[in-house]
């Protein structure tokens, strides 16, 4: 296996945290990140910058995110028990976006690097991340664009690239406790080293220049949407489910606190406000029962899209 090149990585990432952290301030138009330089054991690295309370952003998260570490975490490890107590290094952005507008969906962009370093053996390294969106009111027109342009990145890495994506991305993305997924998916890979560090490297760039492209449109088309009492209540009712996700599932949630990351940087995907009804059931035929019946359930999305 090649040798990974994690300063070209880190430094793609530095950039890419930046562009996002621009584009979502002048989409919300008066907050701002809250920016900090955190230095790491080891020569690692933080930037967690957290974006609060704005007009139509209640709250985003783009971290940055350099661990370096002499024993690697269970939640890395997993997938790789060979690799157990290897040294390693992580560098990653890991973003989540919360709207204030109900009719706004949450949306989540992860994309990393893993380098390991196992006593008496060659180098491992593999890529991961993708994006996904989590509406509360689902539009397909959203849904349709949100896919297209995950496809539009995967293309020229592969004809099969973007099915296998989605696919993993709908299989990943479920809370099992409730046999119900998070959203409508998007893309998601992991374990990633295909065609060698450069090609990996590139797919990588691909998904994390793909997310603003995807991402934008769809927040400035809902931002505006008038929305009452009722609208707000199932919001934060369905960010419940994404607080259980993050929480219980979520491997990098795992991994950075089992690497002894961050706390407040770790948990600011988690949204500012989200409720728990006991039992409660969408009326049959209402909006938010078409969340469950048309969106949730995973689809093609582009297979009647031009």
């Amino acid at each position: 296996m090649d040798r990974p090149d994690v300063s070209a990585v880190r430094s793609y990432l530095l950039e890419l945290q930046d562009r996002v952290c621009a584009a979502l301030e002048q989409a919300d138009g008066e907050a701002r990140f809250d920016r900090r330089e955190l230095p790491g054991e080891r020569g690692g690295h933080a930037r967690p910058r957290v974006l609060s309370d704005g007009p139509v952003i209640e709250q985003a998260a783009v971290n940055f995110s350099h661990t370096v570490g002499a024993d690697l975490p269970a939640a890395a490890s997993v997938r790789h028990p060979e690799l157990a107590g290897a040294s390693y290094e992580a560098v990653s952005v890991s973003l989540i976006v919360h709207p204030r507008n109900p009719y706004a969906p949450t949306s989540h962009a992860n994309v990393r690097l893993f380098a390991a370093e196992p006593p008496e053996a060659e180098p491992v390294w593999w890529f991961g991340g993708g994006f996904d969106l989590t509406p509360y009111y689902g539009f397909e027109e959203d849904a349709v664009h949100w896919h297209r342009t995950a496809r539009e990145a995967c293309a020229p890495h592969g004809g099969d690239v973007h099915a296998r994506l989605k696919a993993a991305c709908d299989a990943y993305f479920v809370l099992p406790h409730r046999d119900e997924a998070r959203g409508i998916g998007g893309v998601f890979f992991d374990d990633w080293t295909e065609g060698g560090f450069d090609a990996s490297f590139a797919l990588l760039r691909a998904i994390g220049d793909a997310y603003l492209a995807a991402y934008l449109p769809i927040l400035e088309r809902r931002r505006d949407t008038t929305y009452g009492e009722r609208e707000r209540a199932f919001q934060l009712y369905r960010r419940g489910r994404y607080v259980e996700f993050n929480l219980v599932y979520d491997r990098g949630t795992r991994f950075g606190l089992q690497a002894g990351g961050r706390t407040e940087s770790i948990l600011a995907s988690l949204p500012p406000a989200a409720h728990w009804r006991y039992d409660w059931q969408p009326e049959p035929g209402s909006p938010e029962a078409k969340l469950y019946t048309d969106f949730l359930p995973p689809r093609d999305w582009l297979a009647d899209a031009p």
